[in-house]
């Protein structure tokens, strides 16, 4: 039995305390800054809550941290360093220099770090893992009905990092170049981002990310030479488009192309409905008790930061120069 704690108890984090308990570990305790509503949660969830969080950490073999970005460095650093594994929402820190020292002195000491990139875990991303041969062109949408809660952040550490990650873990290919631009409607950083990502494979990602929409979107479409790849992660729908040859005097949905005849073939793929929360922390008590890699290593989560970081860097001129 692998023992965790949890610190940060904010929306997310009281999500993650409802999903531990479906997984296998023993939750040891809860901890967080505001103390009055930090025992009012452990009551109603009979846990114990812990104000010092070195004690909560000295009795754990694990810890889950879902508290703001700008925490995330120094209490991972701290579980770290006291030989503990460590479960990290997104984005993994404030910074890249922050998330290489995490990601090496962790692997010094032979402990896991998980980031919490929940899309990977998301039953239509699920359905549709085997079928994304060499991608091409990829394009996405992930629009939000404005929130105040995550603008103490870009849009891009907020929304367009969880495709920023699903994009790195399908192209296998370094960055090549990268164009974007944003705007700021309401919050002191950017609300809307489209981010360009060319690949040295010539593979292209185009991306936008909004929290100043009417509705809420999280589509990914994924274009290979010989299919088409369409992930709805808010309805948990995917659908695949393939192409192959056709035959002359074939019957079916075929079209004339530059490139011959062609038939066109559609699948819904069954998507096995599931809590990705619950998921993503199952997983991570797998690669713990298993000693095998987690599935969004601490790596995967610098990379997706790193990208991240360069579009920011990007969009800073952009409005340094139109504002």
């Amino acid at each position: 039995m692998i023992k965790i704690g949890l610190v940060g108890l904010g929306h997310l984090g009281k999500i993650h305390l409802k999903c531990l308990k479906n997984t296998e570990f023993e939750i040891v305790g809860i901890s967080d800054l505001d103390v009055v509503n930090g025992k009012k949660i452990a009551q109603e969830n009979e846990v114990q809550f812990f104000e010092s969080y070195e004690e909560l950490l000295s009795l754990v073999d694990a810890i889950d941290i879902v508290t703001p970005t700008n925490t995330h460095a120094s209490l991972a650093s701290e579980a770290i360093a006291a030989g503990k594994h460590v479960f990290i929402e997104k984005p993994i820190t404030n910074n890249t220099h922050e998330a290489l020292s995490l990601c090496i002195n962790a692997e010094s000491k032979g402990l896991k770090i998980q980031v919490g990139h929940v899309e990977r875990y998301n039953p239509a991303f699920l359905a549709t893992q085997d079928r994304f041969a060499n991608p091409k062109f990829i394009e996405g949408h992930r629009l939000a009905i404005y929130n105040p809660r995550g603008t103490d952040v870009s849009v891009v550490l907020d929304l367009m990092i969880h495709d920023l990650d699903l994009v790195l873990s399908l192209v296998r290919s370094p960055v090549a170049e990268v164009h974007s631009n944003a705007v700021s409607i309401l919050s002191n950083t950017p609300d809307i981002c489209n981010a360009r990502i060319t690949f040295e494979n010539g593979c292209v990602a185009n991306l936008t990310a909004s929290r100043m929409s009417m509705k809420n979107m999280r589509k990914l479409r994924v274009f290979s030479e010989d299919s088409y790849v369409s992930i709805d992660f808010l309805e948990k729908e995917s659908q695949i488009i393939k192409m192959e040859n056709a035959a002359d005097g074939e019957e079916g949905l075929i079209i004339d192309s530059p490139k011959g005849k062609k038939k066109l073939l559609l699948e819904s793929p069954k998507v096995t409905q599931n809590n990705a929360i619950v998921e993503e922390l199952s997983d991570f008590y797998e690669s713990i008790i298993n000693d095998k890699p987690t599935k969004v290593s601490g790596r995967n989560g610098y990379e997706a930061l790193r990208l991240a970081e360069q579009i920011e860097k990007i969009n800073q001129a952009f409005l340094d120069k139109y504002n």
